[in-house]
């Protein structure tokens, strides 16, 4: 429970309007052709998305979803003039050290779902009591059941600063902090900003790309480097749309719930470390909990606006001098280099490389995810 006034309890009860709407709607999909290839290269094959969307409207179950969620203690408290929803989950540890967990872009509080448990209660899941966390997983503004800004300026700056002004309003003086994708742009802004209390960060996706790269390249590098050129050509077509023209976008994706889902469905096929079907990384439920979410809280556009927030500076390095720990999933949309690293981040403590797992890791690979953050919390220094 907490005692500061400014937070409030909060329970997910989605009308079940809401819901008889998604099916109506779901019955009346206008489907394009087919594409012209035979693979994923013009965007999500259509047999694909017809699938996709039968489950959605014959099997899948919001309620399963929305259960799961509130078996937590959720809280909402404003910052700034906008609505922050996280989940406060403590340990039964004393001593546990508490620890932010931001998500990403098409990502939600939903991505942590299954590492929970391990890092509150790690005695049950192959830890020991040193290795347990109170969680704190706050929604990014404009994200799931956090408020939509009203007002441009909510940069990851911003939200790094409210970040802090949310821990501190929990009561706690001591922790440390972990992202990947927009979170590990909040997280490295923290880390960047080193607010009192803050005492180390993790980052499943290192943001490590210099300004001037130079010529005399490792291969590790220009592995780097070709990656980040191939996603250029050929997979951001979405991040051109929402740092331009979120807007835009958000009146298709409020409108459709079948375009709403194939726009993360096809980041759930390019982004995990699946065998070319993304049903081999993730099930239907795990894709269409946070499609579904995206979709009952209408934040297509105020999702994307972060894009036209934070996007042209909020991917390259920055000058990083806390303690910091990275882990490198093989199938990341870059696997950053140590060296690359070693320019930005001054105290490497923690430099994991696992042999499984995308984008969305604590999603994918929760056990490989846990027992990386794990590895880094125990470098930390006291």
């Amino acid at each position: 429970m907490s005692t500061n006034a400014l937070i409030n309890p909060f329970r997910v009860e989605v009308p079940q309007a809401e819901l008889d709407d998604l099916k109506q709607r779901l019955a009346r999909t206008r489907w394009p052709e087919r594409e012209t290839v035979k693979d994923w290269s013009q965007g999500v094959p259509l047999a694909s998305a017809q699938a996709l969307v039968k489950y959605w409207s014959e099997q899948y179950d919001w309620r399963r979803c929305e259960a799961a969620l509130n078996r937590y203690e959720q809280w909402t408290t404003e910052i700034d003039g906008v609505s922050i929803h996280f989940l406060h989950v403590r340990s039964k540890h004393e001593n546990a050290q508490p620890m932010l967990l931001t998500h990403g872009w098409p990502g939600a509080v939903l991505e942590f779902m299954s590492v929970i448990e391990p890092m509150t209660d790690p005695t049950a899941h192959g830890g020991t009591a040193e290795d347990a966390f109170h969680l704190v997983i706050p929604a990014l503004p404009g994200f799931g059941f956090s408020g939509k800004p009203t007002e441009h300026g909510w940069s990851v700056q911003k939200i790094a600063q409210a970040w802090t002004e949310l821990m501190a309003r929990l009561g706690y003086t001591q922790y440390v902090a972990q992202g990947g994708d927009w979170g590990a742009a909040v997280t490295t802004a923290l880390g960047a900003m080193q607010p009192a209390g803050l005492r180390s960060i993790h980052v499943n996706f290192p943001l490590v790309m210099p300004q001037d790269p130079g010529t005399d390249l490792s291969p590790a590098e220009v592995g780097m480097l070709t990656s980040m050129q191939e996603y250029v050509e050929w997979d951001s077509g979405y991040s051109h749309q929402q740092s331009t023209k979120p807007q835009t976008l958000g009146y298709g994706l409020a409108d459709s719930p079948v375009g709403q889902a194939m726009w993360i469905f096809e980041k759930f096929h390019r982004w995990t470390d699946n065998d070319g079907d993304p049903l081999s990384a993730l099930s239907y439920d795990q894709m269409l909990d946070i499609i579904t979410l995206y979709w009952l809280t209408n934040s297509a556009a105020s999702s994307g606006r972060l894009y036209w927030e934070s996007y042209k500076a909020g991917f390259f390095a920055v000058p990083l001098a806390l303690p910091v720990g990275c882990s490198i999933f093989p199938k990341e949309l870059y696997r950053a280099p140590r060296s690359f690293a070693e320019r930005c981040m001054s105290q490497i403590v923690y430099w994991g490389e696992v042999d499984k797992g995308g984008h969305f890791a604590a999603l994918e690979q929760p056990a490989l995810f846990v027992n990386e953050v794990r590895n880094w919390a125990r470098c930390v220094p006291d």
